[in-house]
């Protein structure tokens, strides 16, 4: 078998089932071996920012690695801000780059593609990614391989694989594993005993679940501790969607000023908070009302553990977890409590009233009790906080890295990695960049949902500097674009329209369905709302 099969063979053992990609010719090799081998389907799209994202997206709601396969250069330049969002976000996403062979690196020609010398990319792509390598040495190759795809899954981050042109053809050997790093089990038991020991002394425990839970695969058994413990379960804002099939009896999402007050207070006076995979960013955690002191929490992430002044180093979650189970004993069940819905939307009433973001997330709940879950793949902006209102469901969104762009391609990519029908929430700002990736779908046989909250403005910008005419971005006709792109539109003005457009775009399968949301500048989320007021109150800055 020579060094393609061998690496798509790694892959797929390792959870991967496709690869997205944009071909060129440095990578026009390795793709057509890809092609030849049949392993994994390859889909490609029409830019590399998307195909990082539907990568990304992949591994974030299937589990085990994303793959992007792109060219050297104009390329894998053009990836990095889909990497970056992979990076802090902790995401096992793989990167596969064509290169210069050997000879030309060798020809004293500068190369087309090439930047200030043939290896910033490798440097770039090293300040991006949490392991290298460049598979030019076929006897060390298989273990290359081993080495980087493990260290992906290990640490939930990118990895980058290298590949010059000359060698996708060449025979290999088979890739092995490295065996996982073995635990202290004496440090993983004082550790776990340590922290049942806080958790019982305290008078208001709280579990809050964050995005390393699903990225190692520990959502039920997560949500088994969850049981065993008896304590409150929330989520972070980056986990939202998690544990929502699980049943758990989900509190809601802790938003600090931005969503409940309730929870929000029950979240900031814990004495005995157990943050599970929880990253501590300024999304999940800057608009606390009562500044949360980490150092009466405990923090799980990262493969470490902190409670107060003690830190335990390399102690993988899932272990931690598996470790805590031993020690708690499975208690007779208890009433099953209803977890938090969205929102309860009693007062919207389905007639001519122009749509407002609430709106939305009321009619995404009407359509979701009626049909069941439907995974969720958002953007950026206020169709990520009108989100918090909708019925906890699968949903994954780049709420740290906060990249635009990140909707549609998302979409794409959890259909292609689980089959499932996504809906799609997207700004039009962020449509523009990205949405016209829709255009693939046809090809593939994906339909997904794509809400399009089309208010003519970057608006969660304007909130912010509202003075500013930059954020004007003129009304584009979507739903007209629709057709053009192979799928359906439909203009939506009112609630009505909108409840009748989601049912008929659910009932209608095989193209995709654009619901081109006409929303008026200055039309805001409540929870947007809160949240830009609370960002200006705590920065010192005038409610605007």
């Amino acid at each position: 078998m020579n060094l393609t099969q061998r690496l798509l063979e790694a892959l797929r053992s390792r959870g991967a089932t496709e690869i997205f990609g944009v071909p060129g010719d440095f990578a026009l090799p390795l793709f057509g071996e890809i092609e030849r081998a049949g392993t994994l389907p390859l889909y490609t799209l029409a830019h590399e920012p998307a195909v990082g994202f539907a990568a990304d997206a992949a591994a974030r709601l299937r589990g085990g690695l994303g793959v992007a396969a792109v060219t050297y250069g104009a390329g894998a330049f053009n990836l990095v801000n889909a990497l970056a969002s992979a990076y802090a976000e902790r995401v096992p996403l793989v990167v596969l780059s064509g290169a210069p062979a050997a000879h030309e690196a060798a020809s004293g020609l500068l190369l087309h593609h090439q930047v200030k010398t043939l290896d910033s990319q490798w440097r770039v792509m090293a300040e991006l990614t949490a392991d290298q390598a460049r598979l030019d040495d076929m006897r060390s190759a298989p273990q290359q391989i081993a080495r980087v795809l493990d260290c992906a899954l290990r640490e939930a981050r990118p990895v980058y694989l290298e590949v010059p042109r000359d060698m996708p053809g060449r025979p290999c050997d088979a890739v092995g594993s490295a065996p996982p790093p073995e635990v202290d089990a004496q440090a993983l038991a004082a550790c776990a005993d340590e922290l049942l020991q806080r958790l019982r002394a305290a008078t208001r425990p709280l579990l809050m679940v964050g995005v390393e839970v699903r990225r190692y695969g520990l959502e039920a058994r997560v949500a088994e501790l969850a049981r065993r413990l008896g304590i409150p379960v929330v989520t972070s804002f980056m986990g939202r969607g998690l544990l929502a099939e699980q049943q758990v009896a989900l509190r809601g999402t802790y938003l600090g000023l931005a969503g409940d007050a309730a929870l929000a207070a029950e979240v900031e006076n814990s004495d005995g908070l157990l943050l599970l995979g929880v990253i501590v960013s300024d999304t999940n955690f800057a608009v606390s009302a009562r500044a949360i002191d980490l150092r009466y929490a405990i923090q799980a992430l990262g493969g470490r553990v902190v409670m107060g002044h003690h830190v335990y180093p390399e102690l993988p979650l899932a272990a931690l977890v598996d470790a805590l189970l031993e020690r708690v004993p499975a208690a007779p069940p208890l009433p099953q409590l209803a977890s938090a819905t969205g929102a309860p939307c009693a007062d919207a009433a389905v007639d001519d009233t122009p749509v407002q973001p609430a709106d939305v997330a009321c009619a995404v709940n009407r359509l979701l009790r009626r049909v069941g879950p439907m995974p969720i793949a958002s953007d950026v902006g206020d169709c990520l906080f009108s989100a918090m209102d909708m019925d906890p469901t699968a949903l994954i969104a780049p709420g740290y890295y906060a990249t635009m762009g990140y909707g549609v391609p998302a979409g794409l990519g959890v259909q292609a990695a689980t089959g499932q029908r996504p809906l799609v929430l997207v700004g039009d700002g962020a449509f523009q960049m990205t949405g016209w990736e829709l255009g693939n779908a046809a090809r593939y046989g994906w339909d997904p949902i794509v809400l399009v909250y089309n208010n003519a403005s970057w608006e969660m910008l304007r909130a912010f500097q509202p003075e500013s005419r930059f954020n004007d971005l003129g009304r584009w006709d979507f739903a007209a674009a629709a057709a053009a792109l192979g799928g359906d539109g439909h203009v939506v003005r009112t609630r009505a329209e909108l409840d009748a457009a989601l049912a008929r775009a659910h009932a209608t399968r095989g193209r995709f369905q654009l619901l081109d949301i006409r929303l008026e500048p200055g039309a805001r989320s409540p929870t947007l709302n809160r949240f830009v007021q609370a960002v200006k109150r705590l920065s010192g800055a005038q409610p605007g």
